[in-house]
């Protein structure tokens, strides 16, 4: 896959708000991952509209430069594989040793691996700059030692289990928090696309809205057809959303013309293959 050109790459970094590029240290890492996490929104908009459709191809983000110039022209991200390979390739761009990592959101018993994420290497040291949690800072990723950081809107936990590691975290509209477990890096552009193909019949994210932003020191989204906005000081507020579209365009920064063809939530079926779908009639 041919890298990012430097025209888009200065176009990007202007977006999210780098007058220039960011020196390749921990200093800049932090730089540009905390303007990423305040511009590049995670959120399923593209993909439900893909899935929905039944399209054909690649399913939407795969691509860097897609991702890229979508978000550019339209103020809308990804799911975690498409993003977080544009997220490695921009950081690589700008000079970083960047690596795609897969990891596992346990959010139930024996899952696969059902995430991806980025570590970057600097100086000999391994930091974790996820951009589906964002978490703002860079999380070091150093043996036998656990790291925190702590904020009441986006505060997360890094710990081992075992010999791996993982961030405990807090979704946007989770109450409890959960571990994301770092399982393997670095992994290839190809086990990313196989990882994000295998999403295409049964993901959380195929169904109902998801959106995830910070703003203002808090964080800002959808969930489970709510508007919900985590303060600064770890205030939640959730809100149904009587108008979505209107939401989409003011609150979150979706173009019009992107956000009349998201589709409209359905409930999420069980994964398929679990004792919940086999007790379900029609669920095959």
């Amino acid at each position: 896959m041919p890298g990012l050109d430097r025209a888009l790459v200065e176009n990007i970094l202007q977006r999210i708000g780098l007058p220039a590029t960011p020196s390749v240290d921990l200093t800049g890492l932090g730089q540009i991952y905390t303007a990423w996490c305040n511009h590049v929104p995670f959120d399923n908009c593209r993909k439900l509209i893909a899935c929905r459709s039944g399209a054909p191809g690649p399913l939407p983000g795969d691509d860097p430069r897609d991702f890229f110039e979508t978000w550019l022209q339209h103020g809308v991200g990804a799911t975690c594989w498409a993003i977080h390979g544009a997220w490695c390739e921009l950081l690589s761009a700008v000079g970083f040793r960047a690596h795609r990592a897969v990891g596992t959101m346990m959010v139930a018993p024996d899952l696969p691996p059902n995430h991806g994420s980025v570590i970057v290497e600097i100086d000999g040291d391994r930091y974790l700059v996820d951009a589906s949690i964002m978490f703002v800072e860079p999380l070091p990723i150093k043996p036998g030692q656990d790291a925190s950081i702590d904020h009441p809107a986006w505060g997360v936990q890094g710990h081992w289990l075992g010999d791996k590691y993982a961030v405990r975290w807090r979704g946007l509209h989770a109450p409890e928090p959960f571990d994301c477990r770092i399982d393997e890096w670095p992994v290839d552009v190809k086990r990313y696309a196989v990882q994000h193909e295998a999403t295409r019949t049964w993901s959380p994210f195929n169904f109902q809205l998801n959106f995830n932003l910070v703003r203002d020191g808090g964080r800002i989204g959808v969930g489970m057809g709510e508007g919900v906005r985590i303060e600064a000081d770890g205030t939640v507020t959730r809100t149904p959303l009587t108008d979505r579209l209107a939401y989409l365009i003011d609150v979150l920064g979706v173009s019009e013309e992107f956000a009349r063809q998201i589709p409209e939530d359905i409930p999420t079926p069980p994964p398929p293959g679990s004792r919940t779908a086999a007790r379900s009639p029609g669920m095959h």
